[in-house]
């Protein structure tokens, strides 16, 4: 019974937090600017530690540590992320006004979604302990796979399923109606453009969580602290969005960085019943990868002529 009134609480302190980011401190469309968007990542990023504080007390040292490994993870990968989203809105021409609103229900969705995940994984390897070979095959899989991508892939909207299944089913407005996602012509509810690039955001979120929710399960077998976590990083996604955006392009030794990250946690699980990582070697390993890629990406900086577009402001 306690179990389930944490899982309450929690959830109804995220609906808060969620209502006053919307209807109060953001309830009129503006171009979120680089200070506010700071000040907002380090409000985020403090209410997760917070809350690790909370993890400590509440449970121990082990489940404190396992969520603040796997809050770093989901972080990580979120800013690997980025550059999709920052793709997508140039691709479609999205004002900088109007990002805020497609990114916040964007993870809305992405809560629903991985919620449901998480959920479905760790009932999974509980009853099936061979499952965890197969994701750990599939992290190091995934790892090997990024490592020798070049960064975000193009944008091809029309090859995106669900968007071909709204075109076909939906009537879809040739032009913006300020930041609604429909529209009313002539008696006729319309989609406007803004709702296939929410359509996009929230498609390729499933794809993102395919990498990060079993690398976060090969941390955590526990559904809250892995649940918590996700949230948590996925919180301060947008704040981080409008902080990093314009200098994510810094960062393209980054995706090295979190290949050899998924290898690592998938060498983790493949061999969790051999040799048991301690968490905090685990955490020193997540951080220091972290920080030499981050280092290096920032000591060789990329050619100027392969930078990609800036978020399009008007």
């Amino acid at each position: 019974m306690n179990n389930i009134l944490f899982w309450i609480l929690f959830n109804a302190f995220v609906l808060l937090l969620l209502g006053l980011d919307l209807f109060v401190f953001h309830r009129k469309e503006h171009e979120v600017k680089i200070k506010e968007a700071l000040l907002w990542s380090l409000f985020w990023i403090m209410l997760s530690l917070g809350f690790n504080v909370v993890i400590y007390y509440w449970q121990g040292p082990g489940p404190a540590l396992e969520f603040l490994t796997g809050y770093l993870i989901e972080k990580s990968l979120s800013v690997d992320n980025l550059f999709v989203f920052i793709m997508i809105f140039s691709y479609f021409k999205v004002p900088l006004k109007f990002q805020h609103k497609i990114l916040f229900w964007g993870i809305i969705g992405a809560l629903v979604l991985r919620g449901i995940f998480i959920l479905v994984g760790v009932a999974l390897i509980a009853k099936f302990h061979f499952i965890i070979y197969i994701l750990g095959a599939f992290l190091i899989f995934t790892g090997v796979k990024m490592l020798f991508s070049h960064g975000a892939e193009e944008v091809h909207p029309e090859d995106n399923p669900l968007v071909r299944w709204v075109s076909k089913h939906m009537r879809i407005s040739k032009t913006p109606d300020g930041a609604k996602f429909f529209t009313k012509r002539n008696g006729k509810i319309y989609a406007t453009p803004l709702f296939l690039v929410l359509i996009m955001v929230e498609s390729t979120d499933v794809v993102f969580a395919a990498d990060s929710i079993p690398a976060i399960l090969a941390i955590s077998k526990d559904p809250f602290i892995v649940y918590t976590s996700n949230v948590f990083a996925l919180l301060g996604l947008r704040a981080l969005y409008f902080a990093l955006a314009g200098i994510m392009q810094l960062f393209h030794y980054l995706h090295y960085g979190l290949s050899a990250i998924l290898v690592f946690i998938g060498a983790k699980l493949l061999l969790s019943d051999i040799v048991e990582i301690d968490m905090r070697y685990a955490l020193l390993v997540v951080g220091a990868i972290l920080a030499i890629s981050v280092t290096a990406s920032l000591l060789y900086p990329k050619p100027e002529e392969e930078m990609p577009e800036p978020p399009i402001k008007e």
